[in-house]
């Protein structure tokens, strides 16, 4: 079958209880999404495998948890404050708001050779950019967009404007802002990284796509120190291994992509940025638009550690941060050398992780009866389920009782349902839809052979297995 879009896994996602629309009873709210009884799972499935590869397998790395609110400073130093921005535009016929990045034009070759926001503002000014809501040309030049979340803290709080703060829009700087207390109390030598999961907050312009782009979002990020001339190797180590990672996870390699930034898109701080691209949109036409951002992978070189320092100078001589308490250098022992490590910054949303996983793990398949099913195939790692224990016969006490009591069983081993809401044939596809790799049933012969049928949710092939032999047998199953 063909790739499904996002509509499709809309659908299955509200049907199994994996994402809800948030506030819907009172409407609802734009771009905001609750995870039902099997996204949670998913979600907390996707973060224990990223924070088992990333931190527990390795040797070089540390973890946090940052508060989302930080001091202001932070983010005047970062430069969120002046730069962390979206270029806006207004339809001044049907007043829709859109990103002009996001627009839909041919460059001409003039304009291939400036600035992304010269070039689209150019455009615009020619008028050869349409409103995609309704055509007109008559759009409004763009204007830089802050894309923090305000706040205020404190009983008088909007009365002060001391008050200011931000919800954060990324969790690296809460890595960045405690790089001396890491290094303080783990001794780490370089390289060594500090990694973090956590809610973002992004006022976006134009949210949408389900759960790909949102105001609230959770992140897995990584920040990993290393010396300078020593960067563009571990960087491209890091660009091999996310790839690597994810389709470890079970997504296929075809739609997956590495895209290198242009050298007009890098950020301020980046010597180099390359995204790990997933086919999010394979509804669309042209190619190109089919792919976007699921993880980036930059090198920030020393800029951060830097900007956060109080020591730290510009070319004339002016310190660039008079605020700052704290000198975020590097001592060597071994060289006596001191300097500001550069840094290697995989990161990637939670959220489109499990997106990317739904679409990759989705199938449909053909009974007997000639009846169309549809099978998740995910990664057993990130299965919700592992096993569902299933009576053949609701209405036998010695059946049902035999089936939970394998449940209570395999409860310490592994996420075990019991059900009995339906006939086996519902009970096997609802269990295919929310991608359960194996269901046990117990029947008749069950309660004589002490053994029960095992059934294999990619294949639908089944074997008999005894009972007390399943807890070794899901395990090695589930592992290979």
């Amino acid at each position: 079958m063909s790739a499904p879009n996002i509509e499709t896994i809309v659908s299955l996602a509200k049907r199994r209880g994996f994402v809800f629309p948030s506030s819907e009873i009172y409407g609802g709210l734009g771009s905001a999404w609750d995870y039902g009884p099997f996204g949670v799972e998913l979600c907390n499935n996707v973060k224990q495998a990223w924070w088992r590869w990333m931190v527990y397998e390795r040797d070089d790395m540390e973890g946090v948890d940052s508060s989302i609110i930080l001091n202001r400073l932070a983010w005047k130093y970062s430069g969120h404050e002046d730069t962390f921005s979206d270029p806006l535009v207004d339809c001044r016929d049907c007043n829709s708001r859109f990103r002009a990045d996001k627009l839909d034009y041919l460059p001409t070759e003039e304009e291939r050779e400036l600035p992304a926001p010269e070039a689209i503002a150019k455009a615009i000014r020619e008028r050869r950019i349409k409103c995609p809501n309704c055509g007109s040309k008559d759009l409004t030049e763009p204007r830089p967009f802050n894309l923090m979340f305000r706040t205020h803290v404190g009983a008088a709080a909007e009365d002060d404007p001391s008050s200011l703060v931000y919800l954060r829009p990324e969790t690296a700087q809460g890595i960045f802002i405690n790089f001396a207390n890491v290094l303080t109390t783990s001794r780490r030598k370089l390289p060594f990284g500090v990694a973090q999961i956590g809610k973002s907050f992004r006022n976006e312009v134009t949210p949408g796509n389900f759960i790909f782009r949102t105001r609230e979002f959770e992140q897995m990020e990584m920040e990993y120190f290393v010396r300078p001339g020593e960067d563009e190797k571990i960087h491209q180590d890091w660009i091999d291994n996310c790839f690597n990672w994810f389709t470890g996870l079970g997504i296929s390699a075809n739609n997956l992509r590495l895209y290198e930034q242009p050298k007009e898109e890098l950020a301020h701080y980046a010597k180099r940025t390359v995204d790990i691209q997933y086919r999010f949109f394979p509804e669309r036409e042209e190619q190109d638009r089919q792919w976007d951002e699921l993880m980036g992978i930059a090198n920030r070189t020393d800029f951060d550690l830097r900007t956060h320092s109080k020591k730290p100078e510009d070319a004339e001589g002016k310190r660039l941060n008079p605020d700052s308490t704290e000198d975020l250098s590097y001592f060597d022992e071994a060289t006596k050398e001191r300097f500001y490590p550069y840094v290697i910054e995989p990161a990637a949303g939670v959220n489109r992780t499990v997106l990317s996983v739904l679409m990759d793990a989705y199938s449909e398949k053909t009974n007997d009866k000639g009846e169309t099913r549809v099978i998740l195939k995910l990664h057993p790692t990130l299965s919700p389920i592992k096993a569902a224990i299933l009576p053949l016969a609701k209405n036998k006490p010695e059946i049902v009782g035999m089936a939970k009591a394998i449940k209570r069983s395999l409860q310490p081993l592994l996420r075990a349902v019991y059900d009995d809401t339906g006939g086996i044939g519902k009970l096997y596809a609802r269990q295919d839809e929310i991608g359960t790799p194996f269901c046990v049933t117990v029947d008749h012969q069950s309660l004589e052979d002490e053994a029960v049928t095992v059934r294999d949710r990619d294949t639908w092939e089944q074997e008999r297995v005894k009972v007390s032999e399943l807890p070794e047998h899901l395990s090695t199953r589930l592992k290979g």
